[in-house]
């Protein structure tokens, strides 16, 4: 059964093209939803590092490849948004703000 543990999971494989850090790490995931009886269908709310972000399309597909490989995954909807917008300072782990030099 697929479960929002197993989704977060898998995508801690995932990094920002840019950054190359990991997108849990930099706090680009919003939520994970999992529905169905079997947890077959699954939905990322997440958001990128720059609304004018040009490898946008390109990672918000990598995001969907991620979760559509996960054993018993049918259905994925990745959905980007702008609300709350990305700030690091408050998002993202301690290890990316030492990272970024944001101390």
């Amino acid at each position: 059964m697929v479960t929002e543990e197993r989704v977060r999971e898998a995508l801690t494989e995932v990094e920002d093209p840019e950054l190359h850090m990991g997108i849990l790490e930099l706090g680009l995931v919003y939520d994970v939803n999992v529905e169905g009886p079997e947890g077959e269908d699954v939905n990322v709310l997440m958001t990128l590092t720059s609304p004018m972000c040009p490898v946008g399309p390109m990672f918000k597909q990598s995001v969907q490849s991620k979760v559509e490989s996960i054993e018993g995954v049918k259905n994925v909807k990745v959905d980007i948004t702008f609300t709350p917008p990305w700030d690091p300072k408050t998002m993202a782990s301690d290890d990316v703000k030492v990272a970024l030099g944001i101390w």
